[in-house]
C-alpha cells in the first residue's frame, strides 16, 4: 500500500472524544499521514458539558492554505466534519480546487444536524451554504436527518424502503456522486448504512444499540475515510467503519463515568485488522 497523504478539516474539541481528537488517531492508525486544519478549538464537545470555551479559528483557514501552497503541499484525499459557519464552508470549496493530487477524493460529512433538527449552532442559511459543498464534493456521509435537510425532503421517525429509496435519489439528482447514508434501520432492534454508487444501492444491517453515544458519528466517518484510503471499497469501508463503531459503542457500556464518548483506542487494533 502506498503512502498517502489526507486533510481534515473539523474542529477539536480537547476533550469529548469526537471530531479531532477521533478524526487523526484513527486516520493514523490506518496508516495515513494526517493534516489537520483545526476550525476552532473547545475545550470540551458542546453535549453534556457546560462552561465549555470556543476559539473560532475561521480567519487562520487562509493563511495556512497559503503557507502550504507556496511549499506545494497537496493531499491525495480531504475529509471534512464539523464546520461551523458559511465563511469556513467556502474556505473548504476552495481548498478542495487548490490542494489536492490527481485523483484526490473529497469526502465530507455534513455534520450539522440529527433527530429531526438542525444543531443549535446552524440556520436555513447554513444549510444552503452546505449544500454547495456536499453536492459538489466525491462522497457524502450523512444521517437521515442531514440527507433531509440537503433535499428539503419532510424528516420521518419512522420509514419503508420506498422513503430511503426516495431520499437517496434526491440527493443523487441534487448532485452527489457517491452517498453512504448512515442510521438506516427498518426494524427495531436493528440499523444500516446505505450505499448509493455508480447507479447501484447496496445495504449493510447490523445490531442496533439502543443507547447511544457522542461522537460515534466522528468514529464512523473516520473509519470509513481511513478504510477507504487503504484501497478497501466503498461498501467494504462502510461496512468496516459500522462494525468497528458497533463494537467502540458496546465497549463503552457500562461505565456510566464514561457518557462523553466511546473508548474507541483500545479498539483501534481490531480496525487495523480488518483493513488489512
Amino acid at each position: 500500500m502506498s503512502y498517502k497523504r489526507i486533510l481534515t478539516i473539523q474542529d477539536i474539541s480537547c476533550v469529548g472524544q469526537c471530531s479531532l481528537t477521533v478524526a487523526l488517531p484513527i486516520l493514523s492508525a490506518c496508516g495515513l499521514e494526517t493534516a489537520i486544519i483545526p476550525s476552532a478549538v473547545l475545550s470540551t464537545h458542546t453535549a453534556g458539558f457546560s462552561g465549555f470555551t470556543v476559539r473560532d479559528l475561521t480567519d487562520d483557514i487562509p493563511g495556512i492554505e497559503a503557507h502550504w501552497q507556496k511549499e506545494n503541499i497537496l493531499f491525495d484525499g480531504i475529509y471534512t466534519g464539523y464546520l461551523g459557519s458559511t465563511k469556513q464552508i467556502e474556505y473548504v470549496k476552495h481548498i478542495i480546487k487548490t490542494l489536492v493530487k490527481p485523483g484526490c477524493p473529497s469526502i465530507i460529512d455534513p455534520a450539522m444536524a440529527d433527530n429531526g433538527k438542525l444543531y443549535p449552532a446552524f440556520d436555513a442559511q447554513y444549510v444552503e451554504a452546505m449544500k454547495t459543498l456536499a453536492f459538489s464534493a466525491d462522497m457524502i456521509l450523512p444521517n437521515i436527518t442531514e440527507a433531509c435537510f440537503l433535499t428539503d425532503m419532510e424528516y420521518r421517525e419512522t420509514y419503508d424502503h420506498q422513503y430511503i429509496e426516495s431520499l437517496v435519489a434526491k440527493l443523487a439528482q441534487a448532485g452527489s456522486k457517491t452517498i453512504i447514508l448512515t442510521g438506516v434501520g427498518y426494524s427495531p432492534d436493528k440499523t444500516g448504512v446505505v450505499v448509493w454508487q455508480n447507479d447501484k444501492l447496496s445495504y449493510y444491517e447490523h445490531r442496533k444499540i439502543e443507547k447511544g453515544c457522542h461522537g460515534t458519528g466522528d468514529v464512523y466517518a473516520s473509519a470509513f475515510v481511513g478504510a477507504l484510503m487503504s484501497g478497501k471499497s466503498v461498501f467494504d469501508s462502510a461496512r468496516i467503519a459500522a462494525d468497528y463503531t458497533v463494537r467502540c459503542i458496546e465497549f463503552t457500556q457500562g461505565d456510566a463515568k464514561h457518557w462523553y464518548g466511546v473508548k474507541f483506542e483500545p479498539l483501534l487494533g481490531e480496525l487495523i485488522k480488518a483493513i488489512q
